[in-house]
């Protein structure tokens, strides 16, 4: 059984600012509680019988709560939530940009707003073999349960870290790639194995003060050229389209 306080609770962190002052962020469904217990514990869990049961040795020493479909219902922030609630602490972020852009390839996104793009993203750098994504401050929040959730577990493995973005773009060496309408066509460009691809803004795009440190800028052309059709592409969809290039030209 749940406690009320516990409802609360867990409500009470789909809001930013709960979950920055607990320090936690909410987690449902199987697949990817499931893929968060490969890599950290929770801090408290409310689950079904028969899932806790599947999982009753990673969760040795863990709080939890055996809840009924009703009462998981009450609790979650979904429309139709599965078998699981958990709550994990917000990981410390480490590692800074320079660095292992120099090494390998990773992620800039540059007020990216809307939750389901980034959890999307961070989904399609989990396929692409990217292991890092460094977000100005104003793109939207990884641990928004709708971001999280969009990432179907890839948040287990790849690090999300929030920055002054160009101020770490600054002290890099390695190449900076970003999208623009007037940059050279994406399919006639050789691209790093390393370096860093920013993606911008729903709307507006990559801001002038980042721009100015791109120094290669790329085109996803139309098909077939110069013939009417939509402005631009989703971010999250021209995000898919320049990794699979890039892995395409420099796979791992």
């Amino acid at each position: 059984m749940i406690s009320k306080a516990r409802i609360k609770q867990i409500r009470g962190l789909e809001r930013k600012k709960n979950r920055v002052a607990e320090g936690l962020f909410v987690a449902e469904g199987p697949k990817l509680v499931g893929e968060l217990l490969a890599v950290m514990l929770p801090h408290y869990v409310a689950a079904e019988a028969e899932w806790l049961k599947e999982h009753e040795k990673e969760l040795r020493g863990v709080v939890y709560d055996t809840v009924s479909s009703d009462e998981l219902q009450r609790a979650s922030l979904l429309q139709h939530p599965q078998q699981v609630i958990a709550l994990f602490p917000i990981p410390q972020s480490e590692g800074h940009l320079a660095e292992i852009a120099e090494q390998e390839l990773t992620l800039a996104l540059d007020g990216v707003q809307d939750p389901g793009n980034l959890g999307t993203i961070v989904r399609l750098a989990d396929w692409f073999g990217i292991h890092h994504i460094y977000c100005s401050p104003d793109s939207a929040d990884i641990y928004n349960p709708k971001a999280t959730q969009a990432t179907m577990g890839a948040l287990a493995r790849v690090n999300v870290h929030y920055c002054e973005l160009t101020e770490e773009l600054r002290k890099t060496s390695a190449p900076i790639y970003g999208t623009f309408l007037d940059g050279k066509n994406i399919y006639q460009q050789e691209l790093s194995s390393h370096g860093v691809i920013i993606m911008g803004n729903e709307g507006q795009g990559i801001r002038k003060e980042t721009a100015t440190l791109v120094s290669h800028r790329l085109f996803v052309p139309p098909y077939p050229a110069n013939r009417p059709t939509v402005e631009s592409l989703n971010v999250a969809i021209a995000t898919a389209i320049v990794c699979a290039e890039f892995r395409r030209k420099a796979p791992l």
